[in-house]
């Protein structure tokens, strides 16, 4: 989603010097109302990015709930989906192991190396509390998830709640907030 309202600016400017927009004195008023547009369009693009990036881990991991239920026609039990989030979090086992047997001996991990070392102690962390999932258990909801179509706005429509290793499920909403 990119914003720009610029345009309509410059389109308004333009009706009104006619194509001579060039010519516009420095602090003139017209100046003043393209350089606040374009300010605005830019902070609301950064903030759009910004929002974007906060949100694609929580995607990703709808997105391969999404494929470990593909084959489910009914609801999946806890032990299942605790099955499925142990799963997901050694999904990048492979690539860690492989990074640290190129890694030569006496040598400081690569930075990717440690970001999926701190992603994967997080991700333990918020297991061991309560993990936010798809509520599987909830029929409704598991043929939501099979008809997502991958966007934000879409999951606004399912139930979430919170696995933790023990086997405890709690409700929680959306977007998750903390231990909701």
């Amino acid at each position: 989603m990119v914003f720009n309202r610029l345009g309509k600016v410059q389109k308004h400017v333009a009706k009104k010097k006619g194509k001579n927009v060039a010519s516009l004195h420095e602090n003139s008023r017209d100046t003043k109302r393209l350089q606040s547009a374009a300010q605005r369009d830019h902070k609301l693009n950064r903030i759009t990015a910004l929002r974007e990036k906060q949100n694609k881990p929580y995607l990703l991991r709808i997105k391969s709930f999404q494929s470990y239920t593909a084959a489910h026609t009914t609801p999946v039990p806890i032990v299942t989906t605790q099955a499925m989030i142990e799963d997901y979090l050694g999904r990048d086992d492979e690539v860690l192991s492989t990074l640290q047997s190129e890694r030569r001996s006496g040598r400081p991990p690569s930075t990717r190396e440690t970001l999926l070392k701190q992603n994967r102690v997080s991700e333990e962390g918020e297991y061991s509390s309560g993990f936010w999932v798809p509520d599987l258990e909830n029929e409704d909801t598991l043929m939501k998830l099979k008809e997502w179509d991958g966007t934000w706005p879409g999951l606004a429509t399912m139930k979430f709640v919170r696995v933790s290793r023990d086997g405890v499920k709690k409700e929680s909403c959306f977007p998750p907030k903390g231990l909701s």
